[in-house]
């Protein structure tokens, strides 16, 4: 009997649909393809359940790997209301402490890191047909390293497991190049934005500088707002100027820390009706859907790991976005129907913006990765097949550091 028996995937009305014929016959030819799809198209939801039933799959499992704990959990329950199954059943999750999978389980939405961890269990990855990389354009250390692993497992032991590289903004022809896949995409249905230039935000004071900003954008606009800012010190100092002169709003904290109670009040509707102002890292950049927003407010900011191999530390680091992550964060506000954007910076720094983000890989402490791909048999790892090759340097000074703390010797496991 199949599995979701009776589950109509054009009956929810997204734009995914119109590639579902396209990515089944890809799929069925070619063991890897690329999807690229614009944000609220589906592909996160619909694409995974119409797959589970496909021949090649063979009863395997779909495994779907997510950039964030919040998306992870939040699709896979869609996932489940989607099919009137119970979450844990058919689909489910798996993040670091907490689980939600059973032996019905066919479809699992998991955090990146969790993918290594299950290719230590079992290098093969005997039970599973399918992997997809969602939102790859993030291009994250752990996405990096799970897509390096699972095309050496497809090209040794596993011709037969299929690798899909899932996003909506990413360099797809050379990324097409590099994998030897099709690129196949979705129009969707972005509604559009309009694109607002303000005055640029002060560096050392994002946190205060943005909400002055957002004071003025609530009063000239309508619905709710979804501000971006950098980090979690910014979101607090800017909730309490918001706060105290918005009385009649709801100003809600949103990123990576908070419990997922408080992140579920963030995203849903207000349930009186409240207008809302949603602070938010870029954890709401992708795959989340928080309802009502036609309004974007964007700090221009982020903060990221960055390893300095002079000292031997990483640190956290306050960057601008690249633009891919600019459209990212304007394309919210056009998910449910027309909005505005308002960026905090001008169109000359807008033209000078880094087209994509660099991958983690490139400017990350290896240390740590280093030492999983050796205790995973791998003694030659700049011969594995990268997207993009990582530094020499940063390769030689993890080793030198496993060496020292006699964690390895002759790129064995001590």
């Amino acid at each position: 009997m199949p599995i979701f028996d009776g589950f109509d995937p054009f009956s929810f009305d997204l734009p995914a649909a119109e590639i579902i014929t396209e990515v089944k016959e890809t799929l069925f030819q070619d063991n890897v393809a690329i999807i690229q799809a614009p944000p609220g198209a589906g592909k996160s939801t619909l694409l995974p359940l119409v797959m589970v039933n496909e021949p090649w799959l063979a009863g395997k499992k779909i495994l779907m790997l997510e950039p964030r704990r919040l998306a992870t959990k939040s699709i896979a329950k869609r996932m489940a209301d989607m099919t009137g199954t119970r979450l844990g059943d058919e689909v489910g999750y798996r993040i670091r402490f907490e689980q939600a999978i059973s032996d019905k389980t066919k479809i699992e939405v998991i955090t990146e890191g969790i993918l290594t961890r299950m290719i230590h269990s079992d290098n093969a990855l005997e039970e599973v047909g399918l992997i997809i990389f969602d939102e790859f354009h993030e291009r994250n250390l752990h996405s990096e390293v799970g897509l390096a692993l699972s095309r050496e497992i497809q090209e040794i032991l596993r011709p037969d497991l299929r690798i899909l590289l899932m996003s909506a903004t990413i360099d797809t022809e050379s990324l097409g190049r590099l994998m030897k896949a099709k690129v196949i995409h979705s129009l969707g249905r972005q509604y559009p934005v309009t694109i607002h230039y303000l005055n640029e935000v002060d560096s050392y004071d994002i946190g205060a500088d943005t909400a002055r900003q957002v004071l003025q954008v609530a009063a000239q606009s309508v619905g709710d707002i979804l501000v971006f800012l950098p980090g979690q010190g910014e979101i607090k100092k800017a909730e309490g100027i918001l706060r105290n002169s918005l009385r009649d709003v709801e100003v809600l904290p949103l990123y990576g820390q908070l419990p997922f109670a408080a992140q579920q009040r963030a995203i849903l509707p207000h349930p009186k009706g409240k207008r809302k102002i949603v602070l938010s890292t870029d954890i709401a950049e992708t795959s989340l859907t928080i309802e009502g927003v036609k309004v974007v407010v964007d700090s221009g900011y982020a903060k990221t790991m960055k390893y300095e191999p002079k000292s031997g530390l990483s640190r956290l680091v306050l960057q601008r976005i690249t633009a891919d992550s600019a459209d990212q964060r304007s394309g919210r506000a056009g998910r449910l129907t027309a909005g505005q954007s308002f960026r905090l910076w001008s169109k000359s720094t807008q033209a000078n913006l880094i087209p994509f983000r660099v991958p983690e890989l490139l400017e990350a402490d290896l240390t740590p990765t280093v030492l999983d791909l050796i205790a995973w048999g791998k003694e030659d790892i700049q011969g594995m097949t990268w997207l993009d090759q990582p530094p020499k340097s940063s390769l030689i000074s993890a080793k030198q550091v496993l060496e020292s703390l006699d964690a390895i010797q002759n790129d064995k496991i001590t």
